[in-house]
């Protein structure tokens, strides 16, 4: 109900919405929008707002350009409300009248009749009080936290859209109201002290009659944050427009850094553009196509693009402009490959120290029978030529033989990294078995 109302405001008729849950247990939304249409529909032969309370997918009985956008999640409308509701109370003020229709449990149980008249000609809107029906849902008590967390989700999306909320059981009243909602959105959503100013724009591309709006900013965190919302409706699964909004912030990013700051570090990829990042991407859009049944993930192709070019466009301009946040964003990212190259090869020393303390001995040892470390000795010996003596004179019972060849590297002063590229030094860990640093474990030396 509450979203055939933010509809209503998404096409510019509509600027308040209350939502009342009341001690009785029904619940109440007021708009002040156009009003549902009480003519007479052509082809059901009864008024329109009795069609779009009693018949499925009814909106699509009217005309495509009275919605140009509209966030309605499940295509199925207020009749839904209606069905599941043991009994709901419908009132429309409407040039200069106030019409009221009763229903119970989806049926009409009075005609649409006038019941007065409105306090000015300009006065327009639509109440539903409806109470949920217990013999069809087990639970029926609304849960004010999550709504209050949707109510305040679509003020922040829909600028100048006033919503009101109340429990008369908690004496509970909230109202929502932002000017410039999406850079709210970010400054609320963020968890640590941001490193930049909040980024944002929006632009309506005629063609696909596509608006985009976009906030962003930097935080001192690890974490990346997107928020991205279609029609309203939250695509926690992301899609094409997220997917377009991280190419272009990308693109543009790389791009300044390639062209301003020289480094000897490794050149961050996208998944370090992204680390401290907190933003929403909100498009509004006429049949938008999502992926599956839930409308978690937007699939309509030209999205990507459309998003990606204003965003690459936008973020360009930024930088270009504010070369103090510029460099604030290129340096978070260039630390953030830093750590991400630095974890790398703690992961790689990490399997190289693993395999060395668990890994095959080496080709060119010469093993002995016994696995008694107490009786068995190892000879390192320089080259090849020296092991080839030294394999022909032992007792190869208890003697293994080792060759070694080159100079070999002094670890005391070398880095770890550096030390494991020694072919030499990793064979003589292998064969000793004892393992290195924290694996350490002179109870298994073989030798």
């Amino acid at each position: 109900v509450v979203d055939n109302a933010v509809d209503e405001s998404m096409a510019g008729f509509c600027d308040t919405i209350n939502i009342t849950l009341t001690e009785g247990g029904s619940c109440i939304v007021e708009d002040n929008g156009r009003g549902i249409p009480v003519d007479i529909h052509p082809t059901e032969k009864i008024p329109a707002c009795t069609v779009v309370l009693t018949i499925l997918h009814a909106g699509g009985k009217f005309d495509n350009d009275t919605y140009k956008v509209s966030g309605g999640l499940h295509g199925v409308g207020v009749s839904v409300v209606n069905a599941l509701s043991k009994r709901l109370i419908m009132t429309i003020k409407k040039e200069g009248q106030i019409y009221r229709q009763e229903f119970e449990k989806g049926i009409p149980i009075s005609e649409l009749e006038i019941i007065g008249k409105t306090k000015s000609a300009k006065e327009s809107g639509t109440t539903i009080e409806f109470f949920p029906d217990e013999s069809v849902m087990e639970v029926v008590e609304f849960q004010a936290g999550i709504l209050q967390k949707r109510f305040k989700e679509m003020a922040y999306l829909n600028d100048g859209l006033k919503i009101s909320f109340k429990e008369e059981k908690t004496q509970l009243q909230e109202t929502y109201f932002y000017e410039d909602g999406l850079k709210q959105f970010v400054k609320d959503s963020a968890k640590k002290e941001l490193l930049t100013p909040i980024i944002s724009f929006k632009s309506m591309d005629e063609e696909t009659r596509t608006s985009i709006e976009v906030a962003l900013a930097y935080t001192d965190d690890y974490n990346e944050n997107t928020l991205s919302f279609v029609n309203n409706i939250k695509t926690s699964e992301g899609g094409t427009h997220e997917a377009g909004f991280k190419m272009g912030l990308s693109k543009a990013i790389l791009q300044y850094i390639d062209n301003n700051i020289k480094t000897k570090e490794s050149r961050p990829i996208s998944e370090d553009i992204k680390e401290g990042l907190i933003a929403v991407v909100s498009l509004k859009m006429s049949e938008p196509l999502f992926e599956g049944q839930t409308k978690s993930k937007l699939g309509s192709s030209y999205a990507r693009a459309l998003v990606s070019k204003l965003v690459y466009d936008k973020i360009h301009q930024f930088l270009e402009e504010n070369p103090n946040e510029a460099k604030i964003i290129a340096n978070k990212a260039l630390l953030a490959a830093k750590a991400r190259e630095a974890s790398k090869k703690a992961r790689e020393l990490t399997r190289k120290k693993d395999n060395l303390s668990v890994g095959t001995l080496p080709g060119k040892l010469a093993d002995c029978q016994s696995k008694d470390p107490l009786e068995s000795e190892i000879f390192l010996v320089e080259g090849d030529s020296a092991g080839g003596s030294a394999k022909q004179g032992r007792d190869r019972v208890f003697q293994a033989i080792l060759p070694l060849k080159g100079k070999i590297l002094n670890v005391e002063k070398s880095h770890l990294s550096k030390i494991l590229k020694s072919e030499e030094i990793k064979n003589m860990i292998t064969a000793f078995g004892c393992g290195i640093q924290e694996s350490f474990d002179i109870e298994r030396l073989r030798y």
